[in-house]
């Protein structure tokens, strides 16, 4: 009887423990749970067979690839710099005499042309000063006739010997005197005459007019800093740009030889051509501090796009490249043994060649090394490849070839990247020149990012159970899944 009541004392104190040993399983394969199953997806995705095909027979394929083709091509040799548009000419229209203003003759904004009348200035007070001038002139133009008169009296009485000869030379000096005096009233009268033009105000240059500076009624001086409006001539425009000393030599050989260098202006994000042009002059010393030289050219705006002081992506043309070995721009890779391509054998494994990179144009790398035309090169997919890697061809993709006739666009078009077909290819983050070789820092394409199907890239890199499984997960799962299996190819040195 005492046995059976202490063990029925001290079942209760287990129960609790028992209850919470429980609960923590419970808790703990909740936590861990995650965690085990991307564990688990990975050990099977490095165990699957790579790409195994479904519907065939079981054995590993190849990574699947895009390709494309290297071949030979006229390739235009450019430098990208950033410039400041600036009128030819700018002329302040500004009032040559005083007064008050009657009529202004244009509208803002208006292309006006050398000599057109622009404003009326009260010319009242300056005809009334040509009309005195014009009475003086004839009162002493009168004078001077009688003195003319008087002279040619006294020479006849001087020949008879009536009057002394000091009184005829008297008279002469007085009738050059009087000429004298007639010679400046007429000059006062073309002075009133111009003072009254001058209330005319014409256009000095031809051009575009701005904003008016003076309204009508008021009144407007010669010394005022505004003046009535500002003439700009946009037609054509200048743009002054800065290249650096390694292409002085050669520019400087084909404008003393009187060839023409081809400028293009595009806007700020590189998707609009503004105009095109060339190469007028150049500066007489090289900037020390950023050992560039300025270049000035002249540029076509009928259409009116350019504007005084605005910014400009300007794309000056050196030279052509004839004939030379050109790959698609995506093909270049950027390692540890520096730049190369993937070349895809007959037996679609892969080797790797170094190349020199040259001028790019377009969609297109010019370069140097072993790669021969007509070598099929890995464009997309190239992430996982290595020396022997085996791949599995998709699809082929073709470029639009560089179009090197004068006059033409300097496309450097990647029309997978941009939404216009005139749009010059960018090159890195900042406007450099494009026949010097990108820099090897730039990022990597992101793993998760849609391609142009809207289908992301990591599908086709899974096997198909894979796929369906992380398409299962959440954004965060998804995203923690790649970051660990990036980490564990690193550690294993891929």
């Amino acid at each position: 009887m005492n046995k059976d009541f202490s063990l029925q004392r001290k079942r209760p104190r287990y129960s609790p423990a028992i209850a919470m040993v429980v609960v923590c399983a419970i808790v703990s394969a909740y936590w861990w749970y995650p965690i085990a199953r991307d564990q688990w997806l990975e050990k099977k995705s490095d165990a699957s067979p790579s790409w195994s095909g479904g519907g065939g027979p079981a054995g590993p394929r190849g990574q699947p690839v895009s390709i494309g083709v290297a071949q030979q091509m006229d390739i235009r040799q450019t430098v990208q710099a950033i410039g400041t548009l600036t009128a030819l000419n700018t002329a302040v229209v500004r009032a040559r005499v005083d007064g008050e203003l009657k009529a202004i003759k244009f509208t803002e904004g208006e292309v006006v042309q050398a000599g057109q009348l622009l404003a009326q200035i009260d010319p009242r007070t300056y005809e009334a000063q040509l009309a005195q001038a014009m009475g003086q002139l004839a009162k002493d133009v009168a004078l001077l006739k009688n003195a003319e008169l008087d002279l040619q009296r006294y020479k006849d009485l001087l020949a008879k010997d009536a009057i002394a000869r000091q009184q005829v030379e008297t008279q002469e000096y007085l009738v050059k005197q009087l000429q004298g005096t007639v010679q400046i009233d007429q000059a006062q009268i073309d002075q009133a005459k111009l003072l009254v033009s001058y209330t005319q105000v014409t256009a000095p240059i031809s051009g575009k007019l701005g904003l008016k500076q003076a309204e009508l009624g008021s009144l407007v001086r010669s010394g005022d800093a505004n003046g009535i409006v500002t003439i700009t001539q946009t037609q054509p425009m200048a743009v002054v740009f800065a290249v650096p000393e390694m292409y002085v030599p050669l520019i400087q050989r084909k404008l003393k030889s009187g060839q023409s260098l081809q400028v293009e202006a595009w806007d700020r994000d590189l998707t609009q051509k503004l105009a095109t042009g060339q190469v007028t002059t150049t500066d007489n010393a090289i900037d020390v501090a950023t050992g560039t030289l300025k270049l000035k050219a002249t540029l076509d705006n009928k259409e009116g796009l350019l504007f005084p002081n605005q910014f400009a992506n300007i794309r000056l043309r050196l030279d052509t490249l004839k004939n030379a070995l050109a790959v698609p721009s995506q093909a270049v890779q950027r390692g540890s043994i520096g730049t190369f391509v993937y070349v895809v054998k007959p037996d679609n494994s892969v080797t790797t060649q170094v190349i020199q990179l040259d001028a790019v144009d377009g969609e297109w790398q010019s370069i140097k090394g072993e790669v021969k035309a007509g070598d099929r090169l890995v464009v997309d997919g190239a992430d996982r490849l290595r020396t022997g890697s085996r791949v599995e061809v998709v699809k082929t993709l073709t470029y639009k070839m560089p179009d090197v006739s004068d006059g033409k666009a300097i496309s450097g078009l990647n029309t997978k990247s941009l939404a216009s077909s005139n749009a010059p290819a960018i090159v890195g983050k900042a406007v450099a020149p494009t026949g010097i070789p990108s820099p090897p820092n730039a990022s990597a394409p992101n793993a998760q990012a849609p391609t142009e199907g809207g289908r992301p890239p990591w599908m086709d890199r899974l096997p198909p159970e894979m796929v369906e499984k992380v398409k299962a997960m959440t954004p965060e799962e998804r995203k923690a899944f790649f970051q660990r299996m990036r980490e564990r190819r690193q550690q294993q040195g891929q």
